[in-house]
């Protein structure tokens, strides 16, 4: 049978992405999402009568989005308002020492000069070539690629390849890869806070996650209206090309004929048929039966351990004194060892965290704060233990007091009042995101297969494909949408194959 009508399970951005692909190819496609608007972990909430975005908040690797909309007959340009952020992110450790990262790398290079001494500013630059090397040569034969193994990565790459993957480090850690770059320990944390981005440690998560600072310095930009606002025009766009979004539906079953997908069974019990089924969503809601026992065995279960990190987060809206937040800062927790052990030895809320901030009201230049309350996201990572511990009251205050206690003593008064304010914790996202213990980003990237145990689009069950940031390419806003246009692509193969 060749595959004609598309159920997509999540609208989250990979969903949105396969829609729209496929919508362009002339499919018949179904959205289906649970909640009551698209974005998934791209989500926005209200805090009174103010819109925050409670989940990614900036927008990198442009060119994924571009081939998106061209792929669509449109343009980015034409479709999304972007602004490209002139200061990537403000870092702090006190009152006193401070330090930014900007969008031109000689004036990153000038501010870490200042901050840490001509030595690390040479440091710095040879570290950014590093990053962007392995960038380049994971590129196209593994992020842009359908589930490469091991063995398939060095094929894509040819005999004269092999001396680049040997130099990205696959085998060292980001910490420790960081430790012969810099001396100075601040920029060993700063950098390798970029582990967190795919909700890993630094001291667990391979040297091959230093891309990440040349994803960033390679352009951040920041979406008018927020980054939901992305996931409601990637959903009008689809729907323009005739993909058909259906709210508040709820998948109980994915149902099999012959072992062959064939449709879906709504929680209400309405029957939708279909050819083709993709799920975006965590894959170990898959696996631990969400949508049936007959396709659980279609990816493995993440066990509890392997999980990415958490979080715990305010979204606020208040005045903020004292401190100059810029669009993105970050607070550095004093133990940054500490903190990792607190969350994934110990599975507790760290005593000590690093907070980042998403200050929503602040240009991308830097400019003046707003008068008045503004609007702000507060951050800190922890465990994905939300499906076995219901976080209370007193857990909550007191890593609020650690958190704003740090920013306090960096200088940063944010005048608080319950009213305008709404707290979202590992239980929460769990109920968010069922089957995950509240991991943000899938199973955790640590050591160096990590990377190859991401299922790829295709699973085990014919007619069944996945997206989404719990598989290959990986989390993120670009690699979930990657994910996504993979998921696509696998199912085109297939169904013309199936034609043939």
């Amino acid at each position: 049978m060749a595959t004609e009508r598309v159920v997509i399970v999540g609208a989250g951005i990979g969903g949105l992405t396969s829609a729209i692909e496929l919508a362009a190819r002339g499919l018949e496609v179904t959205v289906l999402e649970r909640a009551g608007a698209p974005g998934g972990k791209m989500r926005e909430v209200q805090v009174g009568k103010a819109p925050l975005d409670a989940g990614p908040t900036v927008l990198t690797m442009r060119w994924v989005f571009e081939a998106i909309c061209e792929a669509a007959g449109s343009s980015l340009a034409a479709e999304v308002d972007l602004e490209q952020a002139e200061v990537l992110a403000r870092h702090a450790w006190s009152a006193s020492e401070r330090l930014d990262l900007f969008a031109d790398l000689e004036r990153s290079a000038d501010a870490i000069a200042a901050f840490s001494g001509p030595a690390e500013r040479q440091r710095f630059l040879a570290f950014s070539e590093d990053a962007r090397a392995i960038y380049r040569t994971l590129k196209e034969p593994f992020i842009s690629a359908t589930r490469p193994s091991p063995v398939g990565l060095v094929r894509r790459v040819g005999p004269g390849g092999l001396g680049g993957l040997i130099n990205i480090k696959p085998f060292a850690t980001m910490w420790s890869a960081l430790g012969e770059h810099f001396r100075d320990p601040r920029l060993r944390q700063l950098f390798g806070r970029y582990a967190t981005y795919c909700g890993s440690s630094p001291y667990a998560a391979p040297a091959t996650l230093m891309l990440v600072a040349h994803v960033e310095q390679d352009g951040v930009w920041l979406v008018k209206g927020g980054m939901h606002q992305l996931a409601q025009v990637f959903a009008g766009l689809a729907q323009r090309l005739g993909a058909t979004f259906r709210y508040q539906a709820e998948v109980s079953e994915i149902t099999l004929e012959r072992g062959r997908v064939d449709g879906v069974t709504l929680a209400n019990g309405e029957r939708i048929p279909a050819d083709a089924v993709i799920i975006n969503g965590d894959t170990n809601a898959v696996a631990s039966g969400l949508f049936g026992k007959r396709v659980s065995r279609a990816v493995p279960a993440t066990p509890p351990p392997e999980r990415s990190l958490s979080a715990i987060t305010w979204n606020l809206v208040a005045k903020a004194e004292g401190f100059p937040l810029s669009r993105h800062t970050v607070f550095f927790s004093g133990d940054y060892q500490a903190e990792f052990d607190d969350i994934l030895k110990h599975q507790r809320i760290p005593r000590a965290p690093t907070v980042y901030i998403c200050a929503q009201d602040r240009d991308a230049h830097d400019g003046p704060a707003p008068e008045g309350p503004e609007r702000l996201l507060c951050l800190v990572n922890a465990p994905a233990i939300g499906d076995t511990h219901s976080f209370n009251r007193s857990e909550i205050e007191q890593c609020a007091q650690s958190t704003f206690g740090l920013l306090e003593r960096c200088g940063l008064h944010i005048q608080q009042d319950p009213a305008h304010a709404q707290v979202t914790t590992p239980t929460v996202f769990e109920q968010l995101f069922p089957a995950t213990g509240g991991a943000l980003y899938g199973r955790a990237s640590h050591g160096w297969m990590a990377s190859f145990s991401r299922p790829g689009a295709r699973t085990k069950i014919p007619g069944l494909y996945l997206a989404g940031g719990s598989t290959h390419p990986g989390p993120g806003v670009p690699m979930a949408a990657l994910s996504g246009r993979l998921a696509a692509a696998s199912l085109t193969a297939d169904r013309v194959s199936t034609k043939r």
